[in-house]
């Protein structure tokens, strides 16, 4: 069922809606500094312990030493890891949601590896110094204590959810199995870590040291309660999000629009995108990253989604009043720092939506803006009135790329193979080098266009990207 919408463009009716303050640019340094000051802390307690006089002692005390360390590490990177994707406003607007993905990969897998290098090392150090065989000792040290059984238990947890979110085993299951074992790693933190302040020589008779560390889980598990459930729950039930109506952009690809209570105290830009769960029966709990298609306005909100195959064909097909939940917004594909002057946006396939939507928000002069429009066929191409009322109304020259790409390596279609990626980008947009350039679409793409826009002239500072992953 379709309801007829009228489009969502930024005309003299609708003006514009006014965005959210720009982030301090010291957010991303604090945060930097506070991860290397909680490092240097819990080494600094290994170190007023003895471990570097247990390192150069050898033996079983070097050992123990090193394994200690790799264990103190570890925790303190777990707890980074928690943080990067506990969705904190400040790290989100600071470095972006792709940025924390990947760190939290990184520390994760660091942090996985000094956990088996702690328990190995500690193992072999208490078997070296009792004179007993690898496994009886492990087997001793879990049947110690309460503490020391629970973070045996924790650590399976941690284990399970390395093991399931390797590309490999990832592919194998559906998103939602593996999610919910993703979770795990929550509970196996939980239990793993706690042991050491009981049982560790940085805690027993410090009462400094095991405040610094019980005030570290406190804030990271503050964190996730109050930003992974408080905040969205809270936001849902202010805003009340339903579906207004479904328009057809051209084949398979579909807009929602959504309208909502207050939502000009939604704290959302042009370019930003939010996770998206429809409540319109089995299936709703999978979480749909997609981005605004306009700038968001007080009465409403709009996206555009393209069927892919993953349950987004649903999408066409809800029902006007459809309850929607929702998380975010996320993404710094938005206009926080634009100075004003030219802008050019470039944009692939679906990834049209974010730069549709800055279109509608950046305050360019008439003239001053440049969209190139790359897609497979004229049938892919959506939002050609859209398109049209901006290059009449605010001077934006609108230019279509049509095609297969000429190459891997070339982000210009078949058509304009021999014409050479960075005199093509100049040749289109003569201004290039002083622009404010923003560009979204799959990622080999937009890693085309990000190398012709260096090579013309253009700094990572001025050069915005998103990346698609389909």
């Amino acid at each position: 069922m379709t309801t007829a919408v009228r489009p969502a463009v930024a005309g003299p009716a609708a003006p514009l809606r006014r965005p959210p303050a720009a982030a301090p640019r010291w957010w991303a340094d604090a945060a930097g500094v506070a991860v290397g000051a909680s490092l240097l802390v819990v080494t600094a307690l290994w170190v007023r312990n003895g471990g570097v006089r247990q390192v150069s002692s050898g033996g079983p005390p070097m050992v123990f030493a090193v394994g200690r360390l790799a264990g103190l590490l570890a925790s303190d990177l777990l707890l980074v890891q928690v943080l990067l994707m506990a969705r904190i406003p400040v790290l989100e607007r600071a470095f972006g949601q792709p940025r924390l993905t990947r760190w939290h990969r990184w520390t994760g897998s660091t942090s996985f590896h000094l956990m088996l290098l702690h328990l190995q090392w500690t193992v072999l150090g208490s078997s070296a110094a009792t004179r007993t065989g690898f496994f009886a000792e492990l087997a001793r040290l879990v049947s110690s204590g309460a503490g020391m059984l629970l973070a045996a238990v924790g650590s399976g947890l941690l284990v399970l959810v390395a093991v399931t979110s390797v590309r490999a085993a990832r592919r194998r299951l559906r998103y939602e199995s593996w999610h919910a074992l993703h979770l795990y790693a929550y509970l196996g933190i939980g239990l793993a870590l706690p042991h050491q302040i009981g049982t560790g020589t940085e805690f027993v008779g410090s009462p400094a040291a095991r405040a610094y560390w019980w005030t570290l889980y406190a804030l990271a598990a503050g964190a996730v309660v109050v930003y992974r459930i408080g905040v969205p729950v809270w936001r849902n039930r202010r805003h009340r999000l339903t579906v207004r109506g479904v328009v057809p952009e051209a084949p398979g690809i579909t807009s929602v629009h959504l309208t909502g209570r207050r939502l000009d105290r939604l704290p959302v830009r042009a370019g930003q995108y939010f996770l998206w769960r429809f409540l319109d029966g089995p299936g709703w709990t999978r979480a749909h990253p997609f981005s605004l298609s306009a700038a968001p306005r007080d009465d409403g909100l709009r996206i555009t989604v393209r069927d892919v195959g993953d349950g987004s064909a649903r999408i066409a097909r809800l029902r006007p009043g459809t309850r929607v939940l929702f998380e975010g917004p996320f993404g710094k594909l938005t206009g926080e720092t634009y100075p004003g002057g030219p802008v050019v946006l470039l944009a692939c396939g679906i990834g049209i939506t974010p730069l549709l939507a800055l279109l509608g928000e950046l305050p360019y002069g008439r003239a001053d803006a440049t969209l190139v429009y790359r897609a497979r066929s004229a049938d892919e191409a959506a939002f050609g009135a859209e398109l049209g009322w901006f290059a009449e109304h605010r001077g934006v020259r609108v230019v279509h790329l049509i095609g297969p790409r000429a190459g891997d390596s070339s982000w210009l279609p078949a058509t304009l193979a021999g014409h050479g990626d960075v005199a093509e980008l100049r040749r289109i947009a003569p201004d290039i080098a002083r622009a404010q350039v923003y560009v979204c679409g799959p990622e080999a793409w937009a890693g085309s266009v990000r190398a012709a826009a260096r090579a013309a002239g253009v700094p990572d500072s001025r050069l915005h990207t998103e990346l698609f992953s389909r």
